[in-house]
């Protein structure tokens, strides 16, 4: 429970400053027993600084290694102090803390890796993005769903939360490319035995930085997920030795 010192909160930040303490307030107020940790991904502003005033532990990265990396710091500092549940929350205040009860009760805590996405087009609220980014979105959580054997509606999005065995899991093989510590991460997940599911959680607006949505970025977005998908398939669907391809 959220009441438990054994929940650690995960906020990757790069170049978050106008947002990260808010972030990490609502956090505290939301959750006031979880611990806060900041991964603060090689920031070239104060994010680091506004993070730990406002009362997080803050682990700060050389260079900039993207979500992924940011993460896997994050599953590491989990697993050598034996936390028992890692939430993911953006730096940017989109995600609203009041909805990490339901992401943390919805773990049951199984041996298995578990891993509750919080999705944004599940009935809460009325988060909007562009055309085209939606399309990718879509194609995305069709493949999850098949992969996962269940509905998903929202495999990209970062507000996660993972138990134990995810986080053990995690800590060795978080994987840090390009749209691998949302989409593959929950692929590696169920190749372990894992079980992946989602409980529904409104999004709201940035409170600092500049939103990476406009129709070019989109565009761009919808090229990308197409080739990662086609790695995905190649490296997850593959024969793995020729033991395997007999």
């Amino acid at each position: 429970m959220l009441t438990n010192e054994d929940v650690l909160v995960v906020v990757p930040a790069f170049n978050e400053a106008m947002s990260v303490a808010g972030v990490v307030k609502e956090v505290a107020q939301a959750a006031p027993r979880a611990h806060i940790l900041v991964v603060d991904d090689g920031s070239t502003d104060a994010t680091a600084a506004a993070a730990r005033d406002a009362g997080a532990e803050v682990v700060t990265n050389v260079f900039n290694l993207g979500v992924g990396g940011a993460m896997r710091v994050g599953f590491r500092y989990a697993a050598a102090r034996h936390f028992r549940v890692v939430v993911q929350v953006d730096g940017d205040g989109q995600h609203d803390p009041r909805d990490l009860a339901r992401l943390v009760d919805a773990l049951e805590d199984k041996p298995h890796p578990e891993v509750v996405i919080g999705a944004r087009f599940a009935g809460e609220g009325d988060y909007e993005v562009p055309v085209m980014r939606r399309w990718a979105m879509r194609l995305l959580a069709r493949y999850l769903s098949g992969v996962a054997h269940v509905k998903l509606t929202d495999v990209t999005s970062g507000f996660r939360a993972h138990n134990r065995a995810a986080i053990d899991l995690f800590a060795r093989t978080y994987p840090a490319d390009y749209l691998a510590d949302t989409v593959e991460s929950l692929v590696i997940a169920v190749e372990n035995g894992g079980v992946i599911s989602q409980v529904p959680v409104s999004m709201r607006s940035r409170t600092g930085g500049a939103p990476s949505q406009n129709t070019g970025r989109a565009a761009m977005y919808l090229a990308r997920v197409s080739l990662m998908l086609l790695i995905a398939l190649f490296r997850h669907r593959a024969p793995r030795s020729t033991e395997e391809a007999a």
